[in-house]
């Protein structure tokens, strides 16, 4: 995959929650909330406070998804991401 995001942006993919509770019970994917944490992929050069392969929370509804390779992608404004899971 090459993409290098523009601007002050990033390349996240989404990292999959689990899909059961804790009790054992299976939710189904319609009924599950896209998850809004996700690995960096890719950084612009404008962007300073971030790098590859860490893990960032962002808001539920940000970003555009991209298909790159057959895998999606979401491009997110630096400002759409809340911080850095250590």
């Amino acid at each position: 995959m090459n993409f290098q995001p523009l601007g002050k942006r990033v390349l996240v993919k989404r990292v999959e929650e689990a899909n059961t509770t804790s009790s054992g019970i299976i939710i189904p994917d319609n009924a599950q909330e896209k998850p809004s944490k996700g690995k960096v992929m890719a950084v612009s050069a404008e962007v300073t406070e971030l790098a590859c392969g860490e893990i960032v929370v962002f808001g539920k509804f940000s970003g555009s998804e991209i298909s790159l390779d057959g895998e999606k992608f979401l491009v997110l404004e630096t400002e759409d991401i809340f911080g850095i899971i250590k």
